[in-house]
């Protein structure tokens, strides 16, 4: 007797996407209207119109669910958060800031709750390291403390804590924001790359500091 024969059906294939669709759709709706830790599988299953158990065919786990879902809002905000080059990292910003605004409570709610910034975090490694080779080429040469500084900042000025900042404190648009971020980034790695020491520079070289 002949086993059974598989094969992938193209029907059920398009019927499985857009199962997770559906649910990454609802966990978008749900986390703009609030805290993500308040955000569960029963409540995103419900949005989603789909049984609970459905749910955990395509994800093993809420964290797995929100590390796709992290994935996927770039995917529809058409942003790639690691840049290729230095110019790509400055230039991220003025790209990424206005469409966090057409995202805002989605942000913030990843900004503010411990499920939100746990997603976050996860994607913290491969940020890092995408952010180092970028700027590899900049910095150098560059002693390392000022290189660390450099690096550190460009995490600060490209990420969505300063989009919150500087349109909540500064006033600004996101589209502001994001020249404003990009601005700041060009200054640092300009100021590097030419060798200029700073106020505070000279000041703790003076203190031996």
């Amino acid at each position: 007797m002949q086993g059974r024969r598989s094969y992938s059906s193209p029907l059920r294939s398009a019927h499985t996407e857009d199962t997770r669709e559906r649910i990454l759709a609802a966990t978008y709706t749900l986390l703009g209207q609030g805290d993500a830790d308040d955000v569960t599988i029963d409540m995103i299953a419900a949005e989603a119109g789909i049984q609970k158990r459905t749910i955990f065919r395509h994800f093993e786990n809420r964290e797995a669910l929100f590390d796709a879902f992290w994935v996927w809002l770039n995917r529809k905000l058409d942003l790639s958060t690691l840049p290729q080059t230095a110019e790509d990292l400055v230039a991220g910003p003025k790209t990424a800031f206005p469409r966090f605004d057409e995202a805002d409570g989605v942000i913030r709610a990843s900004i503010h709750s411990p499920s939100g910034r746990a997603m976050r975090v996860r994607a913290t490694a491969a940020r890092r390291d995408a952010f180092a080779a970028a700027l590899a080429s900049h910095l150098s040469g560059v002693e390392p403390d000022a290189a660390q500084r450099a690096e550190a900042l460009a995490h600060l000025l490209y990420s969505a804590p300063a989009w919150e900042v500087l349109k909540d404190y500064g006033g600004m648009t996101g589209t502001q924001a994001g020249h404003a971020a990009a601005w700041a980034l060009d200054l640092i790695l300009s100021a590097i790359s030419s060798g200029e020491k700073t106020k505070a520079d000279v000041s703790s070289e003076r203190t031996g500091e």
